[in-house]
């Protein structure tokens, strides 16, 4: 036998006590009518209540209260297997670490909504396995495709500048990063989600995209940024900003096209990051979800237990109706 809810079980406290509340409460009348009346009218006055019919009630509510605790706890005995069978779809997630998004056009940091968007889009997945890319010049498998989504969320939250050293932005490697993390003997239920700026100092991402094709590898981007720009933040925390070597202070450009390019030489699509989760509604529910393949992540069998608690229920409500029609008194035969 196993209980459902054991936390319940702190209740049978209520027995014992009720228990030593019926004693002390029957010691207690039978001694304020006898103080009142006395030993000899005590039996004139009172001769239709029965002692052990009162007792015999506080015994049905006691089990009637029992029987109602042990169906609270919801025990279950004997059970069948049953098989579950997880679907869903590969999603590897590649986020953008350059210098160029700590740029502040879009609150807090480009670097930090995108963050945030992949916490949201945690929540909503059903069954799928994810895994991390970090990419700025050079591209990093931060965690493997896993069903886990706590350990996902731990490397995510360790995601800054400071972890690639090469600078630069190369969505190319990115994506190579990707295709080397799926598995290559299939060819459907295979998602890249590429959030970035979009600013590529590489001359390959299309090139990768069509690789990525002929994986069946579908990638859809999301822009992070605003067109007129944005001025880069020093990472040495100065409060200046980045200037090249003119000395003219760098405007990072969020560059939809490119990324547009990539998502639909794939078949997948593009969206930019706005407040809210429309924008991962049309990536994840309706382009990923509603319309690739699904496959069989994972095939368990897990144990479904009979559920016994009607019978306790039943137990108690038969003993307290039971209590209702019992009276304390009996019958007292007429002279």
């Amino acid at each position: 036998m196993k209980f459902a809810y054991p936390s319940y079980l702190f209740l049978f406290w209520l027995v014992p006590a009720l228990i030593f509340f019926y004693l002390y409460a029957f010691r207690k009348k039978d001694k304020l009518i006898k103080a009142f009346c006395g030993e000899t009218l005590y039996a004139e006055l009172v001769p239709s209540v029965s002692p052990g019919r009162q007792k015999l009630k506080a015994a049905l509510l006691l089990g009637s209260l029992s029987f109602l605790v042990v169906s609270l706890l919801q025990p279950r005995w004997g059970f069948q297997w049953e098989d579950i069978k997880r679907q869903g779809i590969d999603i590897m997630v590649a986020i953008d670490v350059s210098q160029s998004m700590l740029a502040e056009d879009i609150k807090p940091s480009r670097l930090e909504r995108a963050k945030r968007k992949v916490y949201d889009l945690c929540r909503m997945l059903e069954g799928d396995r994810i895994g991390l890319i970090a990419f700025a010049g050079t591209s990093f498998v931060q965690c493997p495709l896993t069903l886990d989504y706590g350990a996902f969320k731990l490397f995510l939250d360790y995601l800054e500048p400071d972890l690639i050293p090469v600078p630069g932005t190369a969505i190319g490697q990115a994506i190579r990063a990707a295709i080397n993390s799926f598995s290559r003997r299939e060819r459907t239920s295979k998602a890249l989600i590429i959030i970035t700026d979009g600013e590529d100092h590489e001359e390959s991402p299309l090139e990768a995209a069509q690789e990525a094709k002929k994986e069946g590898i579908r990638i859809f981007a999301i822009g992070v940024g605003q067109d007129g720009g944005a001025p880069i933040p020093m990472k040495d925390g100065s409060g200046g900003f980045k200037k090249d070597g003119r000395g003219e202070m760098v405007l990072s450009k969020l560059d939809e096209a490119a990324l547009q390019k990539i998502a639909l030489e794939t078949g997948g699509s593009y969206v930019r990051s706005v407040t809210g989760d429309l924008d991962l509604n049309k990536i994840y529910r309706e382009d990923i979800r509603g319309r690739m393949e699904k496959k069989e992540l994972r095939s368990t069998r897990k144990k479904r237990w009979e559920e016994r608690f009607q019978w306790f229920l039943f137990a108690a409500i038969l003993l307290l109706v039971s209590e209702f029609f019992l009276r304390e008194t009996k019958a007292v035969r007429k002279k």
